[in-house]
């Protein structure tokens, strides 16, 4: 189940960034800290980004990509300093329709408030079936010595970086078949 709520929040965010990058912000370079909560879900998610404009921007586009095949609407549209992303998302039998309204100045700070509906979940995750999921982002300072821009600590202590997470993952953010050329 934690393993199926990680999914689900990584799915979220995902669908929040799903336009494309140019439609949001630059991050300022350096160390961000992440945290989701979906309200359903239990206790919040804690990740760190090390960023720089190169890797920020490959960051919106690997949410852009997972999500173009899979969401029949994505419309973005400002509303003053606000974005607002509308989406209708379709992952095997499930169908999700959300509205991501994001805020903040992306140099210190940003929240995405993800309200959502799911339907077509199994029978033991229709507790977690859509709700409210909360992003907050804030920048904590420069990248620690030992990362490199693209890193992404997850709440596990686990990094991956994006550009390898982009090199696992075949067109369009699907996962390559296995024994696929790199």
């Amino acid at each position: 189940m934690r393993l199926f709520t990680s999914v689900l929040a990584l799915g979220t965010a995902c669908a929040s960034f799903a336009a494309t990058a140019q439609d949001f912000p630059t991050r300022r370079e350096g160390l961000w800290e992440v945290t989701i909560n979906h309200e359903a879900a239990g206790a919040p998610q804690t990740m760190q980004q090390c960023t720089d404009a190169e890797t920020d921007k490959l960051m919106n586009a690997f949410g852009g990509d997972m999500s173009a095949d899979l969401c029949s609407k994505q419309d973005v549209r400002k509303v003053g300093a606000t974005i607002v992303v509308n989406a209708t998302c379709q992952i095997g039998a499930m169908k999700s329709t959300s509205e991501s309204v994001i805020t903040g100045d992306f140099n210190s700070n940003y929240s995405v408030k993800v309200t959502s509906k799911v339907e077509g979940l199994p029978a033991a995750a229709k507790g977690i079936a859509g709700g409210t999921t909360t992003i907050q982002a804030r920048w904590v300072s420069a990248c620690k010595p030992d990362q490199k821009p693209g890193d992404i600590v997850m709440a596990s202590g686990k990094t991956m970086n994006i550009r390898d997470l982009r090199k696992m993952m075949g067109p369009k953010g699907a996962p390559k078949p296995k024994g696929a050329p790199k």
